[in-house]
């Protein structure tokens, strides 16, 4: 392939290869040559190139070929000379003058053909002499060519057109005449071409759209008769543009000839004839339009439907706003007209079609603003209609028969409007409260009135639209619910009313579940009594009995979608009703069968399919409540429905009219049937079978009725074969009225009135059931599926056998009607066996099944050959025996030998595929090699394009299914896929379909090797891309989608292979296709994109969309246009994708987005005060619209004009903007600082940051929280609380001391006050009050007035929670309330938290930053929550309470309290749980500050007295919760409430024992917290500490939570939380101790011998406190330090390196390490002794881990807790009793030992080692010399030890260590223990003054140095006190030489260094000292040294010389001058 990528086709490479692959190497060339033309200078060899190029039209190249071909050569002469252009147009025109028809010369004809319209379209009129001779040449030829040849030729001459424009006007009128004949040909794709070809004319041609216009219109009229998608597509495109052309020309054809318009009327009645009349002729007379007879032709009117789209778009939305209410009273006419409703199945698809119309229409086009006022119209054109239909209805003149025929049609009229009005209201959601709110347009009257209307489908309408209205309104369900009631009520005597009133009602009822919000609970019980009185008044009046049956049990079936929460409560009166409707005996049933006439029987009828119906709905929506016991008592009904299932005799009695009630008896049955467990129902398979049988079979059923769900049982991949795909388009919902099965498309609600309360399926707008006799079908088939795994094998072969003899029975249509139910049935059954994986049956079963399988492989209905293709695959799944699939494969293999006819051939391909497809790879591999040889023979059956369809979808069925089995054929089929790429006209684009999808598995089969770089890997892949860019190229859209899918693969498996740079563009152009399928694939190709390489999709986008916001743009675009749900879930995928890599990168183009986006919203409201910016804004967007309208109109391919963002898509960029904040948050400090960030833009005016668009994004917040619509508020109020949030914090740099958020005080308070007005849903006020506690706590606003703004918020929706349960008028369900009343109780427990938090901010005011960083003063905070806190802290107290009841276990349900609790009912409770369990936590924290702040001593009663008077506590009477003001109180003492107060907070604790992993960690943080505050207070401690367990427990809760969560900051709150626990039983038994001692003196009790352990010394675990204790810790010690335990080191997978502790661990540790040195403190001096050895052990360890040097001597906290511990163990006062004396010695000293031992000096070089910090170790040793001095004397070995440590130390290089070793000697001689003292003083003192003598030698030389000298100096000094004054002379001999050896003379003191100057003066200032001290023993020594006394003087002479000069300096002080630094903690 690379010898092909060449300027000039090289020629000697194409000789070499094969003549198979010569054709591939041509378009490889051409591919490239394409590619480069445009950059390259072709002067030289043009001439060569060419020849090269005609050389190449005359070797009959292929359709891709000739394409690439012409643009090419076309390229060639636009960019080099043009001198031989005309030699070769003429040689293409002799070429197709040529008298050769034969087929192997058509592809050089239409290589020319192809040439010359290239030519044309690129040079146009520099060729424009030559024009007429060409057209005149492809006319002729046009009209002796074949197909392919007309479709090319007419595709040419549209090029030509389109070329020349207006310069070919001489031509027009012939292309016209020729080309119009042909828009009828019987090949669909020239009638494709015609229509393209058509549509280029009438850009130039005016006669088409002026004198021609009539006669253009019926041609399309008849070109749609008998049309594919494909036309229907092309001809409507054509017509639609041709009426829009003639109602409003192009300015420029218009100027140059003088043209008559037409006017709209006209137009319109033209396109309506297409509608009403199909193609047959035009109104020609009055007479004939009397005949209504003869039906519309059905692609007619959908093609014309399409057509009217197609009309509107053209002309745009400004028009369709200025002309809506003509256009709408004209689609409504249509509907009206009796021509369109001349069956009831025509009157649905009409409808259907015109509900198209306006939806693709009034949807797309217009915004929102229009989109309401096209709802007013609808109103309008309603009430209109109405009013006539009043009119006829009062007329008491019965003659009128018009009049009837008019309301009969009008039902069809208000079924369109009513079902567009709602779909408009639910699309704009909460933005239409507009229509709602204005009386003038009285909606809700207007549809209101319609309940009444005459006919079922129009009130089901109505009551559909209220639906919508509610659910896109919820504040309007209650008072529709209410409304619709009281009507009931009040016209209970009009039949019309009680079935319209309870439409409604069920139809709201049906919504509620997408109102997150719901309805209060009570409603439930009002609609329950509607329904009973309706169903037990229906007896007592015959003309209203139908209608209340009917409507009571749809109400009760209504009641049922509400779930199980409402339902429990009516169940056992449901069931009773149940049970009564049906007789309770067979005896009774045959009683019943006697009597009756029609119409009671019709009642009964009627009665008992409502009850099944309410029934399944119970079945369906409530299936917790379905127990045994529930299932048991629904089946005595349901099995009398099942005798009573066929009732023949009763029908024939009575009358056909029962015929439908019966059916629909038999319906529901099935229904419920198929949601029941098939065990429950076994004892009646046989009649239900034979029933079921029946059903499908068409046994007692006249009609030819076929079931729907034979499509959905195929395989979705075989929608190419089924022409499914269709379901895919943005046609389907009118291209559904062609699919070949009954009633197709004809849904409608009054089929079935029971599905206005079900939920939607999926992607459909309003539900639409098929009529009863299909859903019979339907229902039956599925039924069969779920019974027949249960049914024994004897009756599975009657079945089987039945079912053959019914075909053989059957003739004709009927046969392939029966066939086609059976073999649904037969593929459900098979899916059924799969699904409950069981096998078929015995040998016999299987013959059965097989024959009928077999037999209908070679029908000649393609559908039925699909079916049989796809359960035969399902039986070899089921079977699953090799020798049983080998059988069925050879069958097909010797069938495809032999067979030559298309049926079984392409019967047989497709069986071999779904066999490999169900067996998978493995089960069918030693058939692949045949199955593939055959397959590949018959796709190169080039007669038959259906034969290559079939057998290349099977192929690539084998090739998905077989895997990596199937790379040995990988190069065969690839080579036969490109030749027929190559090969195949494009016209058969079902074989180019699956040629892509053979591609596509090919790429997935190679998957990651296409990676290599191997050469067959090579030509595999480069084989992949010429495969991908022949499909890419391809005109028809499915398959553009498969080349996009498989580039999409190939981008997955090679990345590095696929060209972005010319794929990004052709997705882009995609995306903007009419065709749905197109748009899905380049979205998701694109999100796949998107998440690699995000910046280069939207740089090679920016290249094609000339926008300024580019792909991001256009795609939030398309999220306003889209209503596909998984295209719109891509779109965001993308976005999200390109969001994440690139937001950071360009913050402002992408705020800027979502501004514009969010823009919209302040356009919508008038409300918005916004100032006055926006006038002049949307001024100017009204100019730019009215130019572009201009310049645009008519244009062809204009992009759709712009609608202002919808609602939804202004909710997707709300949530940019959280995600964009987040992605800042991750990125770079400087977002969230605007100092960094001034100064990073100073550097580099392109650095961006998130913290300059501050403004920004406050507005966009308050755009959002300010809007209509309630989902964008919601996304609002989190965009701002996520912005209080991240920047608090932001100091302002010009204004120190303030923050950057408070000049946006009014945005904030302005956009929160709207949240708390009376109508704002409850889900909107807590997001309101959670953003409300964020911006108070926040400390932003420090004057307390603006704080006020806020607060006063709060307070006022404080009010509302005191006001009670029931009080305020309801609209929605209790939950509601209940997560509205907690949130403003969370809030104000977060803003009393952050109060608290300050306060103690305060207190540690040392830390200046704190207290500035809070802004607001303490006081004012508590001026705002003091005086609420009474009432709150009862509400919070009542909310901990229910929360505690709420989570109960289940068994305890019963001891809930019946009326429910503070803030909930007891209906709700399921959904309350979830609102309490979100705001608990910090509600808990709050009320334990407020309970530690009053130190408990608060009654409920606000008695602050009681807290003034401790004493008072005892008589403190109190309201407990409970209690309704009004009861007199109830005295229970303090102590007590303050009792069940600790049980309440400690129960609620019990999350802590296993939070769920979803939980937010701030809720455990919080409780934590909570705990820990309570724990401050002293009687929650001696609550505590006087129930051991209670403590016990929570430890134990504290170690589970440790085990699961594992973050450092909940680690080191349990720390604290543990301190305060050990605190507490400290302080208690230290109370305790104290007690013992003052009144037990004469007793014996041993005070000391309190504590656990008691004298054994035995600790319980499980009671012991300490044990508990020591646990956790240990855990957490592990956690940090794994080496700690010898299982965690001795495992093999720890690593033996020692790490660093982080920060965190550090201060883990520390704590853990100090609450372990308590502990002993709590036992006994028994109990000491058994938990020491661990404590010191793990102390020691801790030590030796951690004590490691640092850099800047700091010592870690770990040690410094390790040293505090040891301190305060060794010094422990309880354990030196007599028994224990002993032990207590030992353990000692082996603790001093196991510290010797540590520090042993290693000698081996271990630099990687951490260096021990000799200083810890050391301070320990002193640590045991200085408090356990009697422990340790006259241990040689240990003595011996600490010497050694002391003398390394003294010798240690390091000043500091140094220093710090002076400074613990001089503790150890100071001992006042001389035993203890005396060995160390004569063991290192001598070595001491070595030191010290040789710093003469070598002075210091900085601070560390100097300071060791000066410690070492005063050891010496202390030694000399400490002397005998007779040895007084002999130490201070040392000590005087040493000091004056310090003394520089005057010469060196000058030039010395400053460390050896303060050497100096440190000397001189202490011989100053000593000299007075010891006078005797001084002289002494001075006398003995004469030398020495010289240099003394000489010093102090230098000295008070210096003093002089200097008299300022004051005198340098004789102290000793302290140490520059200092341990942390003194340990002494």
């Amino acid at each position: 392939m690379e010898l092909a990528h060449s300027l000039l086709l090289n020629e000697e490479a194409l000789a070499q290869i094969t003549e198979a692959k010569r054709p591939v190497f041509v378009f490889e060339w051409l591919r490239f040559l394409d590619k480069v033309l445009v950059a390259t200078d072709v002067k030289e060899k043009q001439k060569k190139l060419v020849e090269q190029l005609t050389g190449l039209i005359s070797s009959s190249p292929g359709p891709p070929t000739r394409k690439l071909l012409a643009k090419n050569l076309a390229a060639l002469y636009s960019i080099g000379d043009t001198f031989t252009v005309f030699q070769t147009l003429d040689k293409c025109n002799d070429i197709i003058k040529s008298k050769d028809d034969t087929a192997a010369y058509l592809p050089t004809k239409l290589a020319a053909v192809a040439c010359v319209g290239a030519f044309y379209e690129k040079m146009g009129r520099m060729l424009g002499s030559s024009f007429p001779e060409t057209v005149n040449n492809l006319l002729k030829s046009l009209k002796s060519a074949e197909s392919q040849g007309r479709s090319e030729i007419l595709l040419s001459l549209q090029k030509v057109l389109n070329g020349l424009g207006g310069a070919a006007a001489s031509c027009h009128r012939d292309i016209y005449k020729n080309a119009r004949s042909l828009l009828t040909d019987r090949s669909m794709a020239v009638r494709c071409a015609v229509a393209k070809c058509l549509l280029e004319l009438q850009n130039e041609a005016v006669f088409m759209w002026t004198a021609e216009l009539e006669n253009v219109a019926t041609l399309c009229f008849k070109a749609l008769e008998n049309s594919n998608y494909g036309v229907r597509v092309a001809v409507s495109k054509l017509l639609g543009t041709v009426m829009a052309t003639a109602l409003i020309p192009k300015q420029a054809t218009v100027m140059r000839q003088n043209v008559k318009r037409a006017t709209l009327e006209e137009v319109l009645e033209l396109m309506a004839t297409g509608f009403l009349r199909g193609g047959s002729g035009f109104l020609k007379s009055g007479g004939e339009m009397l005949k209504v007879g003869g039906s519309v032709n059905r692609e007619v009117r959908v093609g014309v439907t399409q057509a009217y789209v197609v009309f509107v778009t053209t002309l745009g939305g400004q028009w369709l706003e200025r002309n809506f209410a003509t256009f709408l009273s004209h689609v409504l006419d249509l509907v009206s007209h009796p021509r369109a409703t001349q069956t009831h199945v025509e009157a649905v698809y009409s409808r259907r079609c015109v509900s198209f119309i306006l939806r693709a229409t009034v949807g797309s086009l217009l915004g929102e603003k229009a989109q309401i006022a096209a709802a007013k119209d609808i109103c309008q054109a309603i009430g209109k209609q109405m009013k006539a239909v009043e009119a006829v209805v009062n007329d008491t003149n019965s003659e009128n028969k018009s009049g009837a025929a008019d309301v009969a049609a009008s039902q069809h009229v208000m079924v369109c409007a009513l079902q567009e009005l709602g779909s408009l209201v639910q699309s704009l959601n909460a933005t239409a409260s507009p229509l709602i709110q204005e009386p003038s347009i009285g909606l809700l009257e207007t549809v209101t009135s319609v309940l009444l209307h005459p006919s079922m489908a129009a009130r089901l309408a109505a009551a559909w639209c209220l639906r919508c209205v509610a659910v896109a309104l919820p504040f309007q369900l209650t008072p529709f619910l209410d409304r619709c009631a009281e009507r009931l009520n009040n016209l209970k005597t009009s039949p019309e009313a009680v079935s319209g009133y309870s439409f409604a009602m069920a139809a709201l009822l049906g919504g509620v579940h997408q109102c997150p919000l719901g309805i209060p609970h009570a409603k439930g019980k009002m609609v329950v009594s509607i329904a009973e009185d309706l169903l037990r008044t229906a007896a007592q009046n015959s003309r209203l009995s139908l209608q209340r049956t009917q409507a009571g049990w749809l109400l009760l079936g209504a009641l049922m979608t509400l779930g199980p929460s409402v339902v429990r409560y009516h169940l056992p009166k449901m069931l009773l009703l149940w049970r009564n409707v049906f007789p309770r005996s067979l005896k009774e049933l045959e009683a019943e069968k006697a009597r009756g006439d029609s119409f009671t029987w019709q009642v009964t009828l009627e009665g008992r399919a409502g009850a099944l119906c309410a029934m399944r709905s119970f079945v369906a929506h409530c299936p917790e409540l379905l127990t045994e016991d529930v299932i048991r008592k629904l089946m005595t009904p349901i099995e009398c429905a099942m005798t009573m299932m066929s009732i023949p005799s009763v029908i024939k009695a009575h009358g056909a009219h029962l015929k439908a009630s019966a059916a629909m008896v038999r319906l529901r049955l099935y229904d419920i049937l198929a949601l029941l467990p098939p065990k429950t129902y076994e004892g009646s398979f046989n009649a239900l079978l034979r029933e079921l049988v029946a059903e499908f079979t068409l046994t007692d059923n006249s009609a030819n009725t076929t079931t729907s769900l034979l499509r959905s049982l195929c395989h979705y991949d075989d929608s190419v074969l089924l022409g499914s795909w269709l379901q895919e388009t943005d046609h389907k919902s009118i291209e559904d009225q062609l699919q070949p099965n009954s009633a197709s498309g004809s849904g409608a609600l009054e089929h079935d009135p029971s599905s206005i309360y079900l939920r939607i399926p999926a992607g459909e707008a309003v539900p639409g059931p098929l009529p009863l006799g299909v859903s019979v079908i339907d229902a039956s088939v599925a039924l069969f599926g779920v019974v027949f795994p249960h049914v024994s094998y004897k009756h599975r072969l009657q079945m089987l056998d039945h079912f053959a003899e019914c075909v053989k029975q059957a003739k004709g249509v009927r046969q392939q009607a029966v066939q086609l139910n059976i073999f649904t049935a037969v593929l459900s059954a098979l899916k059924g066996l799969a699904e409950n994986k069981s096998s078929l049956g015995p040998e016999e079963v299987r013959k059965s099944a097989l024959t009928l399988v077999m037999g209908a492989l070679d029908n000649p209905n393609p559908i039925l050959r699909c079916a049989a293709g796809e359960a035969l695959g399902r039986m070899a799944q089921v079977v699953g025996e090799a020798s049983f699939i080998a059988r069925m494969a050879q069958y097909s293999f010797d069938k495809l030998k032999s067979a030559r006819d298309v049926v079984s051939r392409t019967g047989h391909s497709l069986a071999l595929g779904c066999l490999h497809r169900y067996v998978g790879g493995i089960g069918s591999g030693q058939h692949l090699k045949t199955s593939v040889s055959i397959l590949l023979a018959l796709a190169q059956d080039g007669t038959s394009p259906e034969v290559q369809t079939w057998s290349l979808h099977s192929l690539a069925l084998i090739v998905d299914s077989s895997g990596p089995m199937y790379r040995g054929y990988v190069e065969p089929t690839l080579s036969l896929v490109l030749t027929l790429l190559l090969t195949v006209p494009p016209s058969h684009t079902e074989v180019h379909q699956c040629l892509g999808r053979c591609l596509g598995a090919i790429i997935t089969t190679v998957g990651p090797e296409l990676q290599g770089n191997g050469a067959t890997i090579s030509t595999i892949r480069s084989s992949c891309l010429v495969g991908c860019a022949i499909t890419q190229d391809h005109s028809d859209s499915l398959v553009q989608a498969a080349a996009i899918s498989c580039l999409q693969q190939l981008h997955m498996f090679a990345p590095r292979h696929v060209n972005l740079s010319s794929l990004v563009p052709s997705l882009c152009v995609h995306l903007c296709s009419s065709h749905l399928l197109l748009r899905r694939a380049a979205v998701a190709c694109l999100r796949q994109l998107a998440q690699r390489e995000a910046a280069e999709v939207c740089e090679y986008a920016m290249s094609l969309l000339a926008l300024e916001t580019g792909l991001e743009g256009v795609l939030f675009g398309m999220l306003d246009r889209e209503t596909d749900r998984k295209l719109c879930s891509d779109i965001h995928d993308t976005l999200g994708h390109m969001l994440s890599s690139l937001a950071v990168e360009n913050l402002s183009h992408w705020l800027m987005l979502c501004k514009d986006v969010l823009a919209a919203s302040s356009d919508m409201s008038t409300a918005t005060p916004l100032g006055g910016g926006k006038d002049e804004e949307s001024e100017k967007k009204d100019e730019m619209d009215d130019d572009t309208m201009f310049t645009t109109l008519g244009e062809e391919d204009k992009s759709k004009p712009s609608v202002a963002p919808r609602w939804a898509t202004r909710v997707f960029a709300a949530d940019c903007l959280c995600r964009v904040i987040m992605l800042c948050e991750n990125a770079n400090k400087a977002h969230f600082d605007l100092a960094l960030a001034r100064s990073a833009r100073l550097k580099n005016p392109k650095n961006d940051f998130l913290v300059l668009h501050l403004s920004d994004l406050i507005r966009m917040a308050f755009m959002a929280a300010t809007d209509h619509s309630n989902q964008l508020r919601m996304a609002g109020l989190q965009a701002l609380e996520d912005i209080i949030k991240k920047f608090a914090t932001v100091p302002e740099p010009e204004f120190p001391g303030h923050v950057i958020l408070e000049q946006y005080q009014a945005n904030v308070g302005a956009a929160l006050r709207p949240a708390f007005s009376q109508d704002t849903p409850s889900d909107i006020t807590a997001k309101a009050c959670q953003v409300c506690s964020a911006w108070i706590g926040s400390g932003v606003v420090s004057d307390l007035n603006d704080l006020r703004r806020v607060h006063n918020l709060l307070v006022s929706s404080l009010d509302k929670v005191q006001a009670g349960k029931g009080s305020s008028s309801q609209l929605y369900r209790e939950s509601a309330t209940t997560m509205e009343k907690l949130a403003v109780l969370k809030a104000w427990a977060e803003v009393n938290t952050d109060h608290y938090v300050f306060k103690r901010l305060k207190k540690f005011c040392s830390i200046i930053a704190a207290s500035n960083l809070t802004g607001c003063s303490t006081s004012d905070l508590i001026t705002l929550v003091q005086p609420e806190l009474p009432a709150l802290s009862r509400l919070w107290l009542a909310a901990l309470k229910d929360y505690a009841l709420l989570t109960l276990p289940a068994e305890f349900a019963t001891q809930l309290p019946p009326d429910g609790g503070a803030f909930y009912t007891p209906e709700t409770i399921d959904t309350a749980r979830l609102h309490y369990r979100n705001s608990w936590a910090p509600i808990l924290h709050a009320v334990a500050l407020w309970l530690n702040s009053t130190g408990f001593n608060a009654s409920e009663s606000t008695e602050e007295t009681a807290a003034a008077m401790p004493n008072s506590q005892k008589h403190a009477t109190s309201i407990m919760l409970n209690q309704t003001p009004g009861t007199p109180p109830t005295t229970k003492p303090l102590p007590e409430i303050n009792k069940d107060r600790m049980h309440l907070i400690l129960g609620n604790i019990q999350f802590l024992c296993s939070p769920r992993p979803e939980e937010p960690v701030e809720h455990v943080t919080s409780c934590l917290q909570a705990l820990h505050t309570l724990l401050d207070s002293p009687c929650a401690r001696i609550h505590i500490a006087e129930d051991q367990l209670l403590g016990v427990e929570l430890l134990s809760v504290l170690h589970r939570l440790l085990l699961t969560w594992d973050p450092p900051s909940v680690q080191l709150l349990v720390t604290g939380v543990v301190q305060q626990i050990v605190r507490a039983a400290q302080d208690y038994l230290q109370e305790k101790r104290n007690t013992l001692n003052e009144d037990d003196i004469e007793e014996k009790e041993n005070p000391l011998a309190l504590g656990e352990g008691g004298e054994s010394g035995g600790l319980v675990p499980g009671k012991s406190l300490v044990f508990a204790a020591m646990e956790l810790l240990m855990f957490i010690l592990v956690r940090h330090m794994p080496h700690l335990s010898s299982k965690v080191s001795d495992s093999p997978s720890h690593i033996a390196a020692k790490s660093h502790l982080s920060e965190e661990s550090a201060r883990l540790v520390a704590a853990t390490v100090t609450i372990l040195s308590d502990l002993p403190s709590l036992c006994s001096p028994a109990g000491c002794m058994t938990i020491l050895p661990t404590i010191l052990f793990l102390i020691t360890r801790v030590l030796k881990e951690t004590a490691v040097k640092s850099a800047d001597n700091q010592v870690p906290p770990p040690v410094s807790a390790a040293l505090q511990g040891i301190k305060t163990i060794v010094t422990l006062p309880t354990v030196k009793t007599d028994a224990t004396q002993k032990q207590w010695t030992g353990l000692i000293r082996s603790t001093l030992a196991s510290i010797l031992e540590y520090s042993q000096p290693v000698f081996v070089d271990k630099t990687h080692m951490p260096v021990l910090d000799e200083v810890s170790i050391l301070t320990a040793i002193a640590l045991f010399l200085w408090s356990a001095s009697t422990e340790i004397i006259g241990v040689q070995c240990l003595q011996n030890g600490c010497m050694n440590r002391f003398k390394s130390a003294l010798n240690s290089c390091d000043p500091w260590v140094q220093a710090k070793c002076y400074q613990l000697l001089l503790s150890v001689f100071q001992h006042t223990n001389r035993a203890l003292s005396t060995p160390y003083i004569h063991s290192l003192a001598p070595i001491m003054v070595e030191k010290l003598k040789a710093v003469e030698r070598s002075r210091p030389n900085n601070n560390l140095e100097l300071l060791a000298v000066q410690e070492g100096i005063k050891v010496l000094e202390t030694l000399v006190a400490l002397g005998e004054e007779q040895n007084r002379v002999q130490l201070l001999a040392l000590l005087v030489p040493t000091l004056i050896s310090y003394l520089l003379n005057e010469n060196a003191f000058a030039s010395a260094s400053t460390a050896s100057k303060e050497l100096h003066e440190f000397a001189l200032q202490n011989l100053m000292h000593i000299g007075p001290l010891y006078p005797h023993a001084f002289k002494t020594v001075m006398g003995a040294a004469p030398e020495l006394k010289t240099r003394l003087e000489t010093a102090v002479r230098a000295s008070q010389a210096s003093k002089a000069k200097a008299a300022a300096r004051q005198p340098p002080p004789t102290v000793h001058s302290t140490p520059t630094i200092k341990l942390k903690t003194s340990f002494f």
